[in-house]
C-alpha cells in the first residue's frame, strides 16, 4: 500500500530534514511544475486528480483555485490553514512535525498555480514543536532556492512566512482566519465576496488545509491517474485518526474509502478490554454520531453523508458503553460555547443556553420540556440561521445524540418517561 503523505514520517518522532526528503523524490514535483507546466495546467492537473479539501468541508481543490482571477497582474496570497483546533483532530500536527518540507513544497506549487507572491502558514499557537520544525525547514528551503527569488532558476518567486495564531477555534473558518492574520478580531466575513476574489488585505487569496497541500507534490510528481487509483471510493489517501478507549489510538494514512470497521478494529486495535463500542463521531467533534451498524460504511465524503454524518477531518472520537453520551455532548457544547466569536446572536446566546440546559440536566435540575427545547435549538442554530458554520457544527453531535441516545437524556429527568 502506498502512503505518499507519511512515507517520510519516522517512528521515533524526529523530523525529516532536507537531505532525507530529497532522497524520496522531494521537490521533484516542484521542479516539474515550474519547468514544464503553466499555472493553468497545474490547476487543471489538480482538478483532474479529484483532490478535495482535507480540512473538513471537502470542496474540490482545483475548482477552488480556478476562482482566482488570473487575467490581470495583481497581488495574490496563499494561506495554509494549520490552525487545527477541531477537537479530536491531530493529523496536521503530525504532518508538520514529521515532514515539514512536504508542506512547503505543496505550498510553493499551489502559490505558483495561482501566481501568488506571498504565502503564510497560519499555525495553531499551541503547536510549539511544529513551529520550531517548520521554521527550520523554511530556512533550509530558502538556503537551497526552493523559496525566495527565482525559485530553482525560474521566473517565479515566493516569500513564505510562519504565523503562530493567538488562538480561537473560529480561526478554522477561512475568513475569520484572514481577519486574524490581518491583526483584527477573528470574526467571519460576509460572503460574497469570497476570499478567492477579495481575501487577505482585499486581494485574491486561497486558503488550503495542511493535509490538502501535502497531496499536491505527489499529484504533480506521479500523475493524475496514479493519484486517483490510490483511493478505494474517492481519489487519493486520507489520514484517519481514532481517539477514545481503543487499544492503539493514533493516526494512519489509508486509501480514501477505507471502512470505519477496518480503521477502528485493524488500525486502532479495537476497543480496550472491558469496553464496547456504542457510537463514534466520524470526523471530529462537529459531526453527527454514527452507530456500530455503520462500521462498514466507507469513510469517504458521499458514503458518510448518506449514513447521516460528515467525513469532516476523518478523525474519529469513540463513544464507549461506560461513557455517558449526555456528559460527552455537554463537554463538547461547553467548548463550542466558549469558542463562539460572538458575532451573531444565535451562536453567541444560543450555545451558552444549550450548555446550561445540559448542565442542569446532568445535575438533576432538568425538566421534561428541556429536551424539546434542545431539539428546537438544533433547528434554530442550524444551517442558514447563523453567520458561519460554527453553531450548526456544534449542533451535529447534540442532534444525533438526542436521536440515538434519547433514553440517556430521559434518565436524568426527575420523573423518567416510561412507555
Amino acid at each position: 500500500m502506498e502512503r505518499p503523505l507519511t512515507q517520510n514520517i519516522k517512528s521515533d518522532g524526529s523530523t525529516t530534514l532536507l537531505p532525507d526528503y530529497l532522497k524520496t523524490g522531494g521537490y521533484q514535483g516542484l521542479r516539474k511544475a515550474i519547468r514544464e507546466y503553466t499555472p493553468a495546467e497545474i490547476q487543471q492537473w489538480v482538478k483532474d486528480s479529484g483532490l478535495r479539501g482535507r480540512g473538513g468541508a471537502g470542496f474540490p481543490t482545483g475548482m477552488k483555485w480556478s476562482f482566482v482571477p488570473m487575467n490581470m497582474p495583481q497581488t495574490k496570497y496563499l494561506v495554509v490553514n494549520g490552525d487545527e483546533m477541531e477537537p479530536g483532530t491531530f493529523k496536521d500536527r503530525w504532518l508538520m512535525e514529521g515532514d515539514p518540507h512536504q508542506l512547503i513544497e505543496g505550498a510553493v506549487i499551489a502559490a505558483y498555480a495561482i501566481q501568488a507572491g506571498t504565502a503564510y502558514v497560519f499555525l495553531r499557537g499551541e503547536y510549539h514543536l511544529a513551529a520550531e520544525r517548520m521554521r527550520a525547514a523554511i530556512a533550509e528551503a530558502y538556503e537551497n532556492h526552493y523559496l525566495g527569488e527565482n525559485i530553482l532558476g525560474s521566473d517565479f518567486s515566493l516569500e513564505l512566512h510562519l504565523h503562530s495564531s493567538a488562538g480561537r477555534y473560529i480561526c478554522g473558518e477561512e475568513t475569520a482566519l484572514l481577519n486574524s492574520l490581518e491583526g483584527k478580531r477573528a470574526t467571519p466575513r460576509s460572503k460574497p465576496p469570497f476570499p478567492q476574489v477579495a481575501g487577505l488585505w482585499g486581494k485574491p487569496t486561497i486558503v488550503n488545509n495542511v493535509e490538502t497541500l501535502c497531496n499536491i507534490p505527489h499529484i504533480i510528481h506521479h500523475g493524475v491517474e496514479w493519484y486517483r487509483c490510490l483511493g478505494l471510493t474517492d481519489a487519493g489517501t486520507k489520514i484517519y485518526g481514532v481517539s477514545g478507549r481503543v487499544r492503539r489510538p493514533g493516526a494512519w494514512e489509508l486509501p480514501l474509502g477505507t471502512t470505519a470497521r477496518e480503521i477502528i478494529a485493524e488500525q486502532a486495535g479495537g476497543m480496550k478490554e472491558g469496553y464496547r463500542l456504542r457510537g463514534f463521531l466520524p470526523g471530529g467533534a462537529s459531526t453527527d454520531f454514527l452507530l456500530p451498524e455503520h462500521l462498514d460504511v466507507p469513510m469517504d465524503y458521499a458514503s458518510v453523508g448518506k449514513a447521516g454524518s460528515r467525513l469532516g477531518t476523518g478523525t474519529m472520537i469513540i463513544l464507549d458503553d461506560k461513557t455517558c453520551p449526555v456528559r460527552m455532548v455537554l463537554n463538547l457544547e461547553r467548548f463550542f460555547a466558549q469558542e463562539s466569536c460572538g458575532w451573531c446572536t444565535p451562536c453567541r446566546d444560543g450555545l451558552p443556553w444549550v450548555a446550561k440546559l445540559l448542565e442542569d440536566l446532568v445535575k438533576g435540575r432538568g425538566r421534561q420540556e428541556d429536551l424539546a427545547i434542545l431539539e428546537r435549538m438544533c433547528s434554530f442554530l442550524g444551517p442558514g440561521n447563523t453567520f458561519c458554520a460554527l453553531a450548526p457544527g456544534a449542533m451535529e453531535p447534540l442532534q444525533s445524540a438526542l436521536k440515538h441516545f434519547r433514553a440517556d437524556f430521559e434518565n436524568y429527568l426527575p420523573e423518567p418517561i416510561h412507555g
